[in-house]
């Protein structure tokens, strides 16, 4: 690649963290020894303290984990949150060139690292493209997924990586002690090993790698704002990727598909099956030491609040929930049409960055017009899938890049 056709230095991006705030902040204050934020206590049911439980019997131990157990959670969520806001500061104030990230021959190349427990990326390599897995379960699924992600675009939108330019998919895996999350920074996916007690390692669920590689998509494509309702779809567009990577590895149709992501996350002392559930935002879990999933999943239920940039990850289950509903409405695999509609939309940059939900789904009924025909049976499936969750389509001016 000469040097006129290298791309610009890549612009500050925000990292996109896998677990919500509002969940670590639950775990935060399970032991009764820290107290969350007033704006987020308004914003989420927070489990009572130990103290407030009804203790089941003689022994006057809580209901749910013991007492050394939900310190141990807290301490390590507590942990995570510092980590998660120091790395949010890290990553407005750094710049990365795309450069000599790209693979000039537009090929499947992966590059899987080590931190070793450090809170540094990238580390040392485990495992690098054409090499036979290794020891380490946490690198080859990393590794696995990676590829999987990258399979998903070049067979589905004929795409070559996140940036259609061969951009090299890079991950870090054991990052932190006990870290409780996984994100994408602008360059790559990071992964913590869990504490254990809640999560198990992040290389667990295919659908949050990628998702997190989501966020990298739209980096490359319409990168929304993040926050408010922009950064709701960011963080939707985002699941319905991570969703429909799954359900192509596992060949599901729409009707057989689980539509959760993070399935795998939890430990079996979760009372909950996954992050968030796409069919049924607000059902994922509900549990002594999480609280109970709070997304909703129509407009009747949305969360006003400057948490959380807004409710980026607590309103994304209104148009996650319109995507299963289109989706399923049109039947066979979700990827196809109704996924084949919602990268078309992103692709060709036809949303403000600042696009709201009435604007998205404008412009969503606009893509199924060009792509079906006025009055199609594809057009009817969506107009009715934005309207069962409360969004009405806007018409406002679009962008072009």
């Amino acid at each position: 690649m000469d040097k006129e056709t290298q791309p610009p230095a890549a612009k500050p991006h925000p990292r996109h963290h896998a677990v919500p705030p509002y969940l670590l902040v639950s775990m935060a204050a399970c032991d009764g020894a820290w107290e969350a934020p007033a704006a987020m206590r308004d914003v989420i049911a927070l489990p009572p303290a130990e103290g407030d439980r009804e203790l089941p019997g003689a022994h006057g131990e809580p209901a749910g984990p013991g007492r050394e157990t939900r310190r141990r959670i807290a301490t390590r969520a507590r942990r995570t949150l510092l980590l998660d806001q120091a790395l949010l500061h890290e990553r407005a104030t750094t710049h990365t060139d795309i450069a000599r990230l790209l693979d000039p021959a537009g090929r499947l190349v992966r590059v899987i690292s080590d931190a070793r427990g450090a809170e540094t990326t990238p580390g040392t390599a485990a495992r690098t493209e054409g090499h036979d897995p290794g020891q380490d379960p946490d690198a080859n699924r990393a590794h696995d997924g990676l590829g999987e992600v990258y399979g998903f675009l070049a067979d589905m939108f004929k795409r070559s990586s996140l940036d259609g330019a061969g951009l090299v998919l890079r991950g870090t895996v054991h990052y932190g002690q006990h870290y409780d999350n996984a994100f994408w920074d602008g360059t790559q996916m990071v992964m913590g090993d869990g504490d254990g007690e809640v999560f198990n390692s992040f290389t667990s669920s295919l659908s949050v790698i990628a998702h997190e590689l989501g966020h990298g998509l739209l980096q490359y494509t319409t990168n929304l704002d993040y926050r408010g309702q922009s950064g709701a779809l960011n963080e939707s567009i985002a699941d319905v990727f991570g969703a429909l990577v799954e359900q192509f590895v596992a060949g599901d149709d729409a009707a057989s598909a689980s539509w959760l992501i993070g399935t795998g996350l939890f430990t079996d002392a979760v009372q909950g099956v996954a992050l968030r559930s796409m069919a049924a935002p607000g059902t994922a879990y509900d549990d002594p030491i999480l609280g109970k999933d709070p997304q909703p999943a129509t407009m009747a239920g949305y969360v006003d609040t400057a948490e959380d940039n807004g409710g980026v990850h607590l309103n994304s289950g209104i148009p996650n929930h319109a995507f299963h509903l289109f989706a399923t409405a049109l039947g066979g695999y979700a990827w196809e049409t109704a996924g084949s509609l919602w990268f078309n939309v992103i692709a060709t940059r036809s949303l403000p960055r600042d696009a709201d939900f009435g604007t998205f789904a404008e412009q969503t009924l606009l893509q199924a017009r060009r792509d079906h025909g006025a009055g199609s049976s594809v057009e009817r499936a969506l107009a009715e899938a934005w309207d069962a969750v409360g969004v009405e389509p806007v018409v406002r001016e679009a962008v072009h890049g």
